[in-house]
């Protein structure tokens, strides 16, 4: 897989992600749990949407793959830290855990494209 591809994954991923909450809500909490804050859900599901967007249509030369990697690490360390840290304390459902997962896969699939 080449960083165009994982750019591609990412981007896929995150959007489709990301729409689930903002089309279905009620659906979202029954698999993720609960939300106090659905303003916040929805805060992050827009700039998911907004940054896997960008892996899409990031241009396949170096410049355009560089930003895509950097946005693509920086994204799911961050989310990757959240799921982990909140979830191993119980504040967040454990299904959170699979998408740290994810996310670190993510990471490992951009750190071998050096």
């Amino acid at each position: 897989m080449n960083s165009q591809d994982v750019s591609r994954l990412q981007g896929s991923f995150y959007v489709i992600s990301a729409l689930w909450p903002l089309i279905h809500m009620r659906s979202f909490e029954a698999v993720s749990g609960p939300k106090k804050d659905k303003w916040l859900v929805r805060t992050v599901s827009g700039l998911l949407v907004t940054i896997g967007m960008e892996q899409l249509r990031s241009p396949g030369n170096a410049a355009g793959m560089a930003v895509a990697r950097r946005l693509g690490i920086g994204t799911a360390a961050t989310l990757a830290a959240i799921d982990l840290v909140y979830a191993g304390k119980g504040r967040i459902s454990k299904i959170y855990l699979l998408d740290a997962a994810v996310e670190l896969s993510l990471i490992r699939s951009w750190l071998k494209k050096r």
